[in-house]
Protein backbone atom coordinates (compact mmCIF):
# COMPACT_ATOMS: atom_id res chain seq x y z
CA UNK A 1 0.00 0.00 0.00
CA UNK A 2 2.55 2.56 1.00
CA UNK A 3 4.42 1.70 -2.76
CA UNK A 4 1.27 3.07 -4.49
CA UNK A 5 1.41 6.52 -2.23
CA UNK A 6 4.89 6.99 -3.03
CA UNK A 7 5.05 7.18 -7.00
CA UNK A 8 1.83 9.26 -6.66
CA UNK A 9 3.60 11.72 -4.28
CA UNK A 10 6.88 11.79 -5.76
CA UNK A 11 4.77 12.42 -9.44
CA UNK A 12 2.57 14.89 -7.58
CA UNK A 13 6.22 17.03 -6.71
CA UNK A 14 7.80 16.72 -9.99
CA UNK A 15 4.70 18.11 -11.55
CA UNK A 16 5.01 20.92 -9.45
CA UNK A 17 8.69 21.90 -9.45
CA UNK A 18 8.83 22.19 -13.33
CA UNK A 19 5.40 23.84 -14.17
CA UNK A 20 4.01 23.05 -17.69
CA UNK A 21 3.86 26.25 -20.11
CA UNK A 22 -0.18 26.03 -19.60
CA UNK A 23 0.63 26.49 -15.44
CA UNK A 24 3.60 28.62 -15.89
CA UNK A 25 1.82 32.29 -16.20
CA UNK A 26 -0.26 31.23 -13.21
CA UNK A 27 0.89 32.70 -9.69
CA UNK A 28 -0.93 31.68 -6.55
CA UNK A 29 0.56 34.67 -4.61
CA UNK A 30 -1.12 37.22 -6.82
CA UNK A 31 -4.56 36.78 -5.13
CA UNK A 32 -5.77 39.78 -3.48
CA UNK A 33 -5.92 39.67 1.09
CA UNK A 34 -9.64 38.69 2.09
CA UNK A 35 -10.91 41.19 3.83
CA UNK A 36 -10.48 41.42 7.71
CA UNK A 37 -13.55 41.63 9.85
CA UNK A 38 -14.07 44.41 11.72
CA UNK A 39 -13.67 42.05 15.18
CA UNK A 40 -10.12 41.34 13.83
CA UNK A 41 -9.67 44.54 12.30
CA UNK A 42 -10.57 45.94 16.47
CA UNK A 43 -8.72 43.32 17.99
CA UNK A 44 -5.22 43.85 16.63
CA UNK A 45 -5.54 47.66 16.93
CA UNK A 46 -7.20 47.87 20.29
CA UNK A 47 -3.68 47.56 22.02
CA UNK A 48 -1.62 50.97 21.61
CA UNK A 49 1.64 49.03 21.19
CA UNK A 50 0.39 47.38 18.04
CA UNK A 51 -0.69 50.78 16.40
CA UNK A 52 2.51 51.93 17.07
CA UNK A 53 4.03 49.02 15.27
CA UNK A 54 1.69 49.13 12.57
CA UNK A 55 2.61 53.24 12.49
CA UNK A 56 6.36 52.63 12.31
CA UNK A 57 6.42 49.72 9.61
CA UNK A 58 3.85 52.79 7.38
CA UNK A 59 6.46 55.22 7.74
CA UNK A 60 9.72 52.78 7.45
CA UNK A 61 7.88 51.12 4.07
CA UNK A 62 10.60 48.19 4.38
CA UNK A 63 11.27 44.91 6.50
CA UNK A 64 12.68 45.93 10.15
CA UNK A 65 14.73 43.77 12.51
CA UNK A 66 12.42 43.44 15.75
CA UNK A 67 15.58 45.04 17.91
CA UNK A 68 15.18 48.19 15.89
CA UNK A 69 11.42 48.09 16.10
CA UNK A 70 11.27 47.34 20.24
CA UNK A 71 13.98 49.75 20.40
CA UNK A 72 11.95 51.99 19.25
CA UNK A 73 8.90 51.88 20.81
CA UNK A 74 10.25 51.72 24.06
CA UNK A 75 11.29 54.90 23.52
CA UNK A 76 8.41 56.26 22.98
CA UNK A 77 6.57 54.49 25.86
CA UNK A 78 9.48 55.91 28.12
CA UNK A 79 9.38 58.95 26.57
CA UNK A 80 13.08 59.37 25.92
CA UNK A 81 15.47 58.95 23.48
CA UNK A 82 16.33 55.65 22.14
CA UNK A 83 20.42 56.51 23.31
CA UNK A 84 18.85 56.86 26.75
CA UNK A 85 16.96 53.58 27.21
CA UNK A 86 18.16 51.34 29.40
CA UNK A 87 18.47 47.36 28.77
CA UNK A 88 15.68 46.08 30.89
CA UNK A 89 13.34 49.23 29.08
CA UNK A 90 14.18 47.41 25.58
CA UNK A 91 13.73 43.88 27.06
CA UNK A 92 10.41 44.74 28.06
CA UNK A 93 9.24 45.82 24.96
CA UNK A 94 10.96 43.17 23.44
CA UNK A 95 9.79 40.48 24.92
CA UNK A 96 5.96 41.87 24.71
CA UNK A 97 6.05 42.06 21.06
CA UNK A 98 8.13 38.61 20.32
CA UNK A 99 5.95 36.77 22.16
CA UNK A 100 1.94 38.61 21.89
CA UNK A 101 1.91 41.56 19.62
CA UNK A 102 4.00 40.38 16.94
CA UNK A 103 2.22 37.08 16.80
CA UNK A 104 -0.96 38.00 16.97
CA UNK A 105 -0.66 40.17 13.85
CA UNK A 106 1.33 38.33 12.18
CA UNK A 107 -2.08 35.34 12.18
CA UNK A 108 -3.76 37.96 10.61
CA UNK A 109 -1.62 38.73 8.08
CA UNK A 110 -1.53 42.11 9.06
CA UNK A 111 2.62 41.93 9.54
CA UNK A 112 5.07 39.36 8.43
CA UNK A 113 6.99 38.27 11.04
CA UNK A 114 9.48 36.06 10.98
CA UNK A 115 10.85 34.79 14.18
CA UNK A 116 13.97 33.33 13.64
CA UNK A 117 15.36 36.02 11.69
CA UNK A 118 13.67 38.73 13.51
CA UNK A 119 12.39 40.67 11.14
CA UNK A 120 9.05 42.43 10.56
CA UNK A 121 7.77 43.83 7.41
CA UNK A 122 3.89 44.98 6.72
CA UNK A 123 1.72 42.26 5.54
CA UNK A 124 -1.36 41.80 2.66
CA UNK A 125 -4.01 43.53 4.85
CA UNK A 126 -2.17 46.19 6.43
CA UNK A 127 -3.61 48.57 3.91
CA UNK A 128 -7.07 47.71 5.59
CA UNK A 129 -5.87 49.31 8.97
CA UNK A 130 -4.48 52.73 7.83
CA UNK A 131 -8.29 54.41 7.79
CA UNK A 132 -8.38 53.31 11.03
CA UNK A 133 -4.73 54.44 11.95
CA UNK A 134 -5.96 57.62 10.50
CA UNK A 135 -8.79 58.43 12.24
CA UNK A 136 -6.39 57.70 15.67
CA UNK A 137 -4.20 61.04 14.06
CA UNK A 138 -7.33 62.83 13.97
CA UNK A 139 -8.11 62.70 17.82
CA UNK A 140 -4.23 65.09 17.75
CA UNK A 141 -6.39 67.63 15.82
CA UNK A 142 -7.04 71.58 17.35
CA UNK A 143 -10.33 71.94 16.09
CA UNK A 144 -12.27 71.01 19.19
CA UNK A 145 -10.51 73.40 21.02
CA UNK A 146 -11.49 76.02 18.26
CA UNK A 147 -15.52 75.25 18.37
CA UNK A 148 -14.84 75.31 22.36
CA UNK A 149 -13.36 78.46 22.19
CA UNK A 150 -16.00 79.89 19.99
CA UNK A 151 -18.96 79.01 21.94
CA UNK A 152 -16.98 80.33 25.11
CA UNK A 153 -16.58 83.26 23.93
CA UNK A 154 -20.23 83.37 22.29
CA UNK A 155 -21.82 82.55 25.84
CA UNK A 156 -19.69 85.70 27.59
CA UNK A 157 -21.07 88.10 24.94
CA UNK A 158 -24.68 86.36 25.14
CA UNK A 159 -24.30 87.53 29.07
CA UNK A 160 -22.47 90.47 28.81
CA UNK A 161 -25.26 91.76 26.00
CA UNK A 162 -27.68 90.68 28.16
CA UNK A 163 -26.81 92.77 31.65
CA UNK A 164 -24.99 95.83 29.31
CA UNK A 165 -27.28 96.15 26.29
CA UNK A 166 -30.39 93.66 26.00
CA UNK A 167 -31.01 95.33 22.89
CA UNK A 168 -28.09 94.31 21.52
CA UNK A 169 -28.42 90.12 22.03
CA UNK A 170 -29.81 89.74 18.29
CA UNK A 171 -26.60 91.70 16.75
CA UNK A 172 -24.82 89.20 19.06
CA UNK A 173 -26.28 85.81 18.04
CA UNK A 174 -26.37 86.87 14.41
CA UNK A 175 -22.10 87.36 14.91
CA UNK A 176 -21.64 83.82 16.95
CA UNK A 177 -23.86 82.53 13.82
CA UNK A 178 -21.44 83.76 11.66
CA UNK A 179 -18.34 82.59 12.95
CA UNK A 180 -19.82 79.35 13.63
CA UNK A 181 -20.26 79.26 9.79
CA UNK A 182 -16.72 80.81 8.89
CA UNK A 183 -15.12 78.13 11.33
CA UNK A 184 -17.54 74.93 10.11
CA UNK A 185 -16.12 76.09 6.78
CA UNK A 186 -12.16 76.73 7.31
CA UNK A 187 -12.56 73.68 9.11
CA UNK A 188 -13.96 71.52 6.16
CA UNK A 189 -12.09 73.11 3.27
CA UNK A 190 -8.55 71.71 5.38
CA UNK A 191 -9.52 68.62 5.47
Amino acid sequence: MSSQTAPTDTAQTHRTETPTPETAPVETDAQPAEPLSLDLVFEVLKNERRRRVLKYLCETDETVSLSDLAEHIAAIENDKPETALSSQERKRVYVGLYQCHLPKMDDTDVIEFDGNRGTVALGDNAEQLYPFLDADDEQDQPWPKYYLGHTTLSLALFAAALVAVPSALSVVFGLSLVGFVLLGTVHHSIE
